[in-house]
């Protein structure tokens, strides 16, 4: 059923309400005896919903809903669990996410040695010539040394290598992969890129930015068939983390299978799906919106990330005083693709990270608001990382919507002192500060680089507590924000940017039937315990799709 469909049957339902009798009414399901945060600020909570097919029929107190049993409604009682709207992911690489799941693990490789030893014992079971992808590796977890193809080229010499670092703007190449590309000492640096090079000249294996597709670009594209297996993997991945939605910003072309899996009845979450902003003269949107999948967004970027030293900053790196990062893209460019995609009234969202960057979207969004006129165009910025002082009152100001990942700000807090220093961290993350002006403010994971998990993107708004234990009362503790507000990031707020909110992102008359059970009640439970919280059940309109073993 399309999204035309689903509002003319919510409007439907509401009309019955209004002229009939409600006990006419009957639900196919019964959710009772529950803790439900509702999302809705005119009736945040309720003890139980009826849904009917894949939308809520009524919610309210369990006397109420009592009228809309009847002879086969299936009525679950969940004995006062509580129960969330679905959450909406709002930035996921949907197939990269999936491609980790089936590629060698290296998030949590604590040692260089266990780096090395993954890699190995993967390659050991794989195909020659078998490309070995994915990886998202954290140097920083075992000490900041940067790896090398010497590393792994004794274990991988009949597999090419391309391993990201967790950030994604950065890569380790080994000597097959090299050679593919034809990297050596002699090939010169590109423009908003780095070959990273050993006092010889030869290449160490680290790509930075633009000049990772060099060797990217040398990877088979994946088949329609490679490319349903990860899809497959991720969803139910993301399902089994209470993602009942997600945007995905992956540019590897898997839209279309997610279309065939959609008119298969096998696309399990529900999807917006991101195109490259400067692919704008391409894009046109689906004429008919589905509740399932839909495209129109177009993403953009500006510079890389912090940990590669690839953001763009106003002023040096703290540890790096010649280096103030660099753009990615071409500012003329840049306003040239949002303009355009601007007219064609596809929604735009470009990522940035340094305050530089972030400064420099602000004003290409000004810019093209002024010419363009006054619409519901619903801009965002992926990241909103690190912002100067004076920019933060402008992401209200233009209605710019700030789409931020609160798990990269207990990651990140380990070690971005040392980057910036003490003065701009007070702007990183700047959760509370931005709500504090009216910014719409929505989360998500980035991942794969960083876990899907929405209770841990709340227990990290919430504490801010690092994840080496180091900042028990908060890093930058003043930009903490509390539970409520992390909800809405995940729910209301997130369906309001791709412009869903009438059909999602709240637990209401007519809404789609989208929602979490969970171990505890995250509105009572101890900040600190909010990352032990575990999802028990997760419903897609109104259809149980994951069950928790610890049901």
């Amino acid at each position: 059923m399309n999204l035309i469909k689903h509002l003319i049957f919510s409007f439907f339902f509401t009309i019955l309400l209004i002229s009939c009798k409600t006990e006419s009414i009957k639900a196919d399901l019964i959710i009772t005896n529950a803790n439900i945060w509702t999302g809705n600020s005119d009736s945040p909570k309720a003890e139980a919903m009826a849904i009917k097919e894949d939308t809520i029929l009524a919610i309210g107190s369990a006397i109420d809903i009592q009228k809309f049993k009847g002879e086969s409604t299936e009525v679950i009682d969940v004995q006062n669990k509580f129960i969330t709207p679905g959450f909406i992911d709002t930035h996921v690489h949907l197939l990269m996410g999936g491609n980790s799941l089936l590629s060698v693990q290296l998030r949590d490789a604590k040692t260089k040695n266990e780096f090395i030893n993954r890699i190995a014992a993967f390659a050991k079971d794989i195909k020659p010539n078998q490309w070995i992808v994915e990886g998202n590796w954290d140097h920083t977890l075992w000490g900041g040394e940067l790896p090398s193809k010497e590393w792994i080229d004794a274990f991988t010499g009949a597999n090419p290598v391309a391993i990201y670092r967790m950030d994604g703007h950065m890569i380790l190449a080994n000597s097959a992969a090299l050679k593919i590309a034809g990297i050596d000492k002699n090939t010169a640096n590109v423009e908003n890129g780095e070959i990273v090079k050993n006092p010889d000249g030869s290449p160490t294996g680290i790509l930075k930015s633009e000049a990772m597709y060099l060797v990217l670009n040398k990877i088979p594209d994946l088949t329609n068939d490679e490319k349903a297996e990860a899809i497959n993997v991720a969803q139910d991945y993301l399902i089994s983390q209470g993602v009942t939605s997600i945007h995905d910003v992956d540019s590897l072309g898997g839209y279309e299978v997610l279309n065939t899996l959609k008119s298969a009845m096998k696309l399990k979450i529900r999807v917006y799906s991101a195109d490259p902003l400067k692919n704008w003269k391409s894009i046109s949107k689906t004429t008919t919106e589905s509740k399932w999948l839909k495209n129109g967004l177009m993403k953009g970027f500006v510079d890389g990330s912090l940990g590669s030293h690839t953001a763009a900053f106003n002023e040096p790196y703290s540890d790096k005083l010649e280096d103030k990062g660099l753009f990615i893209a071409n500012i003329d460019s840049l306003y040239h693709w949002v303009s355009n995609a601007d007219n064609k009234n596809l929604q735009v969202t470009v990522h940035a990270i340094g305050d530089r960057a972030n400064n420099t979207v602000l004003n290409t969004f000004e810019r093209v608001i002024e010419e363009n006129g006054n619409k519901d165009r619903r801009f965002r910025i992926e990241h909103a990382q690190h912002l100067a002082k004076e920019d933060i009152s402008r992401f209200s100001k233009l209605n710019v919507i700030a789409s931020m990942q609160p798990y990269h700000a207990i990651d990140d807090g380990r070690w971005a002192k040392e980057l910036i220093g003490k003065e701009r961290i007070k702007t990183t993350y700047a959760f509370k500060s931005l709500l504090d002006v009216n910014t719409t403010l929505v989360f998500s994971s980035d991942w794969p680089v960083a876990p899907a998990s929405p209770i841990y993107g709340i227990y990290a708004a919430v504490t801010r507590q690092t994840i080496d234990n180091r900042n028990p009362e908060g890093w930058v503790p003043e930009q903490k924000i509390n539970v409520s507000q992390a909800l809405m990031a995940y729910t209301k707020n997130a369906a309001y940017s791709s412009f869903d909110e009438n059909i999602k992102g709240t637990l209401e008359l007519g809404k789609l039937a989208d929602f979490v059970i969970l171990s505890e009640d995250l509105m009572v439970i101890q900040p600190n315990k909010i990352k032990d919280v575990k999802v028990l059940e997760t419903y897609i309109g109104g259809r149980k799709v994951y069950v928790s073993n610890l049901n």
